[in-house]
C-alpha cells in the first residue's frame, strides 16, 4: 500500500496539517497552498510543495512522505528542492523540508554527506510511530498515524477518529473531508473489500453518524460517489490494475479507463500552467 497519495490528498484538503508537525509554523499557515511544481533544465517534478501567497514572499516548504527505504532519497530531495529554490529565489525568503517516515528504520542509512542539513533548522524529520497516543493528536495528524496501524487495530482507530470528527467543533466541510479520508485510508488498508464492506467494518461511526446524515440533508447525496472517485483516482495513480479497482469501487473498467484519461489530461494541463509560471 503506497501511502504518499493519501498524504498528498490530506495536505491538499488541509495544508495546516503539515504545519502542525513543525515546532515553529509560519504565521501565514492558513493561507499556504499545497501544490506540485516542476523545475526546468533539467525537468524535475516535485509533488509535495507548500507555497506562500504569490503576493507576499515567504518560506517554501517541501514535504516528502517516505514509507519505503530509498538509499538515495536525500540526494534527490536536496538536489531537486534546492534547484527549485534557486530558480525561484525572488519568490521565497527561505526554505524548509519536512520528511515523514512511519518509523526510523525506514530512513536512508547513509546520511553522512547531509548531516549538516539534517541537523539544521532547514529540515524536520517526523516518525509517525513516535508522535504519541493518537487520541492526543490533532485530527490531521491522527489521520497520518491511522495509515500505520495494523489491520487488527485500524478499524477501531478509524471508528474513534470518526467519533471525534462528529464531536469536535470543526467546520462541516472539514468533517466531511475527514470522513472521506478515513474511508479512503481504510479502503486502501483493506483493498480486498468493496466500499460497502468497508462501511460495514466501521458502520457504527460512519454510515450511521449524525455527520453522515447531515451531509445528506445538506444536499450532499453525491458524497459517496465523490469518495469512490477519489479512491479510484488514488489507486489509478499507483498503477493498481483496473480490474482490482473495479472490484473495490464498483466502477466498470470502461468508466475507470475514462477517468484515467481525464486525470491525465488534467495533470498535463496543470503541469503546463505551473511550468509557464515557473
Amino acid at each position: 500500500m503506497k501511502r504518499d497519495s493519501i498524504f498528498y490528498k490530506l495536505f491538499a484538503q488541509s495544508p495546516r496539517s503539515l504545519f502542525e508537525l513543525l515546532p515553529s509554523p509560519p504565521k501565514e499557515a492558513d493561507v499556504y497552498r499545497f501544490d506540485s511544481v516542476s523545475v526546468k533544465e533539467p525537468n524535475f517534478a516535485i509533488d509535495g510543495v507548500f507555497l506562500p501567497p504569490s503576493d507576499k514572499p515567504g518560506i517554501v516548504y517541501f514535504a516528502e512522505v517516505q514509507f519505503q527505504r530509498d538509499p538515495i532519497l536525500y540526494e534527490r530531495l536536496f538536489g531537486e528542492s534546492l534547484l527549485y529554490f534557486y530558480r525561484n529565489r525572488q519568490r521565497f525568503t527561505d526554505w524548509q523540508a519536512v520528511l515523514i517516515y512511519p518509523r526510523r528504520s525506514t530512513e536512508q542509512k547513509d546520511t553522512l554527506p547531509y548531516d549538516c542539513l539534517l541537523d539544521s533548522r532547514h529540515v524536520t524529520r517526523i516518525y509517525l510511530n513516535e508522535l504519541g497516543p493518537i487520541d492526543d493528536l490533532p485530527l490531521g495528524l491522527a489521520l497520518m498515524v491511522l495509515t500505520i496501524q495494523t489491520k487488527k487495530k485500524a478499524p477501531e482507530v478509524a471508528r474513534k477518529l470518526l467519533d471525534r470528527a462528529q464531536r469536535e467543533q470543526i467546520p462541516s466541510e472539514a468533517r466531511r473531508d475527514i470522513i472521506g479520508m478515513v474511508g479512503t485510508i481504510i479502503s486502501y488498508r483493506f483493498n480486498n473489500l468493496n466500499l460497502r464492506e468497508v462501511e460495514a467494518m466501521i458502520a457504527s461511526s460512519f454510515s450511521e453518524t449524525r455527520v453522515y446524515r447531515d451531509a445528506k440533508e445538506e444536499g450532499r447525496q453525491e458524497g459517496a460517489e465523490m469518495t469512490q472517485r477519489s479512491l479510484a483516482l488514488g489507486m489509478l495513480a499507483e498503477k493498481i490494475p483496473v480490474e482490482t479497482i473495479a472490484r473495490i469501487t464498483g466502477w466498470t473498467i470502461e468508466d475507470l479507463q475514462s477517468l484515467e484519461k481525464e486525470a491525465k489530461k488534467t495533470k498535463t494541463k496543470k503541469a503546463k500552467t505551473t511550468k509557464a509560471k515557473a
